[in-house]
């Protein structure tokens, strides 16, 4: 595939990035209309999602730095290279520094956590189809081998896939980006329609949680598991584990809820009888 998407003099510009910053724009952009069909304040939506970006971002390059930091101190110009390894680990930790910041902002700025949830979904889920279509082109989260009879196995030939992502080369591989860049573009679409529609606050945030755990659940069973964990002897890994976390906690946003006090329906109060004269 294509990890360099193409250079500007000696600049390289790599797919991953490139698809990745392409993602979080479109998701802004989608995210200011979301925000206004929950009648959220897009300005506050916007800055949310700006801060929680550089949030994940500057935690992932602060795990890595720390994890290579003997390595570092040798070869300090290889600091510039950081933002091409990408690692699982790496994306867990920005995950959970981005939603830490979302939560932390949403309650500063006294955002309807309910309603910022579900104007969220779809941009995120959007966002992640970006990525995983950036990182099918670098090699990141590869599939496993998917021998020569498939038609659609992609196969690594550039050394940068496999200097930046360990990705093998030359062996066909299960295109499991595509799959699952392909599942999160249809949740974000899905999402999108249906936001006007939604019976309460929090539903199409637990769709999302929901969706995207089947995603990546199901996704997992052809991605490469080295470096995702291993657990109960194999039979699953690391994200799999999150993925049925995630399921959970949707089927627990999704329930019936009722109303609070404050906003349940008052009986009609009969007029006053006017005395006679």
């Amino acid at each position: 595939m294509h990890p360099v998407l193409f250079h500007i003099g000696r600049l390289v510009i790599p797919s991953y990035g490139a698809f990745t910053a392409l993602g979080v724009l479109l998701s802004l952009i989608l995210a200011q209309r979301t925000a206004r069909v929950v009648q959220a304040d897009p300005v506050k939506i916007w800055n949310l999602c700006i801060l929680s970006v550089c949030a994940a971002l500057a935690a992932a390059r602060l795990l890595l730095v720390a994890v290579n930091l003997g390595v570092l101190r040798a070869h300090p110009a290889w600091i510039l290279g950081l933002a091409m390894v990408h690692h699982p680990l790496l994306a867990a930790t920005g995950a959970l520094a981005g939603a830490a910041c979302a939560a932390w902002y949403a309650r500063f700025r006294e955002l309807p956590f309910a309603a910022t949830a579900d104007a969220l979904a779809s941009p995120l889920a959007l966002g992640l189809a970006f990525e995983q279509a950036g990182a099918l082109l670098a090699g990141a989260g590869y599939g496993t081998g998917a021998g020569p009879r498939l038609p659609w196995a992609v196969t690594y030939t550039h050394p940068l896939a496999e200097l930046w992502s360990g990705a093998p080369l030359g062996v066909p591989l299960h295109p499991v980006q595509a799959y699952a860049a392909l599942a999160f573009l249809v949740i974000a679409i899905g999402l999108f329609f249906w936001l006007p529609r939604e019976r309460q606050r929090g539903d199409v945030a637990g769709l999302w949680l929901m969706g995207a755990g089947v995603a990546i659940y199901l996704t997992e069973l052809w991605r490469d598991p080295e470096g995702r964990g291993s657990i109960f002897h194999g039979a699953v890994d690391g994200p799999q584990v999150a993925a049925v976390v995630m399921v959970l906690a949707g089927a627990l946003v999704l329930r019936e809820r009722k109303p609070a006090p404050h906003q349940a329906a008052q009986p009609p109060q009969e007029p006053e009888s006017r005395g006679g004269a």
